[in-house]
Formats: C-alpha cells, structure tokens, sequence
C-alpha cells in the first residue's frame, strides 16, 4: 500500500485510516484525493501494523525533520496501529514524532486514551477549530454530542504524558475567534497555533 506514508518537504507523513467522526467544513478531503500534491490518501483498508512498520522500513526516518499521523482520516480511530509503530519509530529514530488529531480519541475508542502516547509520540497536536461549542458544532459538525468537552479533556490529560501538547486554529476564522482561542488555550495551559489554510 503506497499511500501509508507520504512525504511533504523535509516531512514524513503517515496515513493510517480514512475514518473520522467529524466532517469539517475546510477539511481538505473536500478537496481533492490528495494532500498538498501527494498522491491520493485514499485507502482500500486500514492497514495492520505489519502493513504500516514495513511502509516505515522504506524510509531513512533520521533523514526527516519531523514523523506525523496525519492523513485522510483520525489517527486515533486506528489506535493500535498507532501505538504500536510509535514505538517502533521511537525504537529506531531519534527524529519527533507527532499527531494531528481531533482529540476526540477518547470518544471514538471508548477509555481514557492520552497515557498510552506516553513512549509513542513527543507531540498532540489537536484542532481547536473555534473556541466556542456552538462555532465548534458548525465548523467541526462532529458526531458525538459531548465533543468540545471531550476535546478539551483529552489535551488537559495529554500535558500529563508528553513533552508537547498544542491546540491549533486555521487563519481564516474571524479575529475575535483567534483571540477567544487564545484564551481557551491560555486556561487550559497548552500552546496554541495558528495554522494558515491553503486549499
């Protein structure tokens, strides 16, 4: 499966699911099959661990900047896969490696899940999207009731286990958004960044 892992700059990406809880209004699944012009992310399964580390074996992973989970779909919605060849790369690298997520990985895999990243990954970044629930609900239109919560929640328990957890926001959102963000993220004692949206 050539599309477990992709490669953007001095980056290496990893794809493990195409399943998300969410449907966000910018997500760039709406865009096309690809990221950034990789080649499609589409996958025809999730692949197994052994799918997943021999795809890693392909690849110097000293010679990347940074290792991400960030694909068509929630990296959590394939904790397993996940874990495992975090620590794998963790085994075998000493390059940082890094989750993009939702946050919602407590909902979607049913238990407390952020210190099982303890040893697997350095950084959880999480998409705040909108620094209230009701913009939240409209940007991120999750499928759980209790998301914005939970998201919160889950980046609290994450600054427990790991050296770095961040809370992200894409640039187009209003300015008085960012600033409300800035505070959310401000009392919940995690660095926010704000992303620039390309489509």
């Amino acid at each position: 499966m050539e599309n477990i892992t992709y490669i953007l700059g001095n980056k290496l990406y990893i794809n493990l699911t195409n399943k998300c809880p969410c449907n966000c209004t910018f997500c760039i699944r709406n865009n096309g099959d690809g990221a950034y012009g990789s080649d499609s992310l589409w996958l025809d399964h999730d692949p197994s661990e052994d799918e997943a580390i021999n795809a890693l074996k392909a690849h110097d992973l000293d010679s990347f900047e940074e290792i991400i989970y960030c694909g068509y779909g929630e990296p959590t919605e394939a904790l397993e896969v996940l874990l495992a060849t975090g620590k794998y790369i963790k085994s075998v690298s000493s390059t940082p490696v890094r989750i993009n997520t939702n946050g919602l990985s407590d909902l979607i895999n049913k238990k407390p899940t952020a210190h099982l990243f303890k040893g697997a990954i350095d950084i959880m970044s999480i998409s705040l999207n909108a620094p209230t629930e009701a913009e939240y609900n409209a940007v991120t239109r999750p499928s759980f009731d209790n998301a914005f919560q939970a998201m919160q929640d889950f980046a609290v328990e994450c600054k427990k286990h790991l050296p770095e957890v961040l809370m992200t926001v894409v640039d187009v959102i209003p300015k008085e958004q960012i600033e409300l963000s800035k505070e959310l993220t401000k009392k919940l004692g995690v660095t926010l960044r704000i992303r620039e949206y390309a489509d």
